[in-house]
C-alpha cells in the first residue's frame, strides 16, 4: 500500500443529501412535482443530465432547466454552507499522513468547488494531488480520474485503495482495477453495489489501519 484515493462529494462532505433535497424542494413549489430519489441517485458522482433527461420527459414545455438549476443552486449553497465533513473523514486522512500514504482526490466535481469546499473544511492540506473533471475528458463512471490519480501518484493500481460512496464511482474504479471501499450517505445507501472490497456505513465504523491489513 503506497496511496489512498478519495472522492469527494458523498464522501468527505455529504453535498449529494443537500442537492436531492434542493431540487426536491424548488420542483415541489415550481410543479408540485415530486422527484424519486432513484432517478436523482443515477447522476450521484457523475454529471446531472441523465436527471435533466428524465425531468424534460415529465414536466415537458413548463420546465425550464436553467431557472431549476439557479433556484437549486441558491438553496444547496445555504445547506452546505456551514456543513462539516463527514464521520471519520479527517482521522482517515490524518491516519494516511501519519502512515506515509500519497493522498490523492478524485472527483467529477470542478477544481474550484473542491478547493473551496476543502479549505472551508480545513482538509486541503492533506491531500498532494487532486484530480478534478478539470484534468480528464470524461467523468465517472469512465474511469479517467483514477487512472490520472494513478498516474500522478506514480504508482500501480494494486498499491491504492479507493474511499467512494457511489455507484458511478465504484464501477469507475473498478474499471481502473483499484480496489474500492464503498462508505454510501443517506441517497445513495440503497444503490446496488456489489464487487467492491469493503462496505461501511461511516469511516468510524474501522481504523484505515484495519482496512489496509484486509488487503
Amino acid at each position: 500500500m503506497k496511496a489512498v484515493i478519495f472522492d469527494f462529494d458523498g464522501l468527505i462532505l455529504d453535498t449529494e443529501t443537500a442537492w436531492y433535497d434542493s431540487y426536491k424542494e424548488v420542483l415541489n413549489n415550481d410543479h408540485a412535482f415530486d422527484l424519486p430519489l432513484e432517478e436523482f441517485v443515477k447522476c450521484v458522482g457523475s454529471g446531472d443530465e441523465s436527471m435533466f433527461r428524465y425531468l424534460r420527459k415529465e414536466l415537458g414545455s413548463i420546465f425550464n432547466e436553467d431557472v431549476l438549476k439557479d433556484k437549486a443552486n441558491v438553496l444547496h449553497t445555504e445547506k452546505v454552507r456551514t456543513a462539516k465533513a463527514r464521520d471519520g473523514v479527517e482521522d482517515y486522512l490524518a491516519d494516511a499522513a501519519e502512515a506515509g500514504y500519497k493522498i490523492a482526490l478524485a472527483t467529477s466535481s470542478s477544481r474550484e468547488w473542491v478547493d473551496f469546499h476543502l479549505t472551508n473544511l480545513g482538509l486541503i492540506t492533506y491531500f498532494d494531488y487532486l484530480i478534478t473533471q478539470d484534468d480528464v475528458e470524461h467523468i465517472k463512471p469512465a474511469p479517467d480520474l483514477f487512472l490520472k490519480a494513478i498516474e500522478v501518484l506514480n504508482i500501480q493500481p494494486s498499491e491504492a485503495i479507493v474511499f467512494e460512496d457511489s455507484l458511478n464511482g465504484l464501477i469507475a474504479a473498478q474499471k481502473a482495477n483499484v480496489k474500492t471501499i464503498i462508505i454510501p450517505n443517506p441517497v445513495t445507501e440503497s444503490l446496488p453495489f456489489k464487487d467492491y472490497h469493503l462496505k461501511l456505513q461511516s469511516m468510524k465504523e474501522m481504523r484505515l489501519g484495519e482496512i489496509v491489513k484486509s488487503i
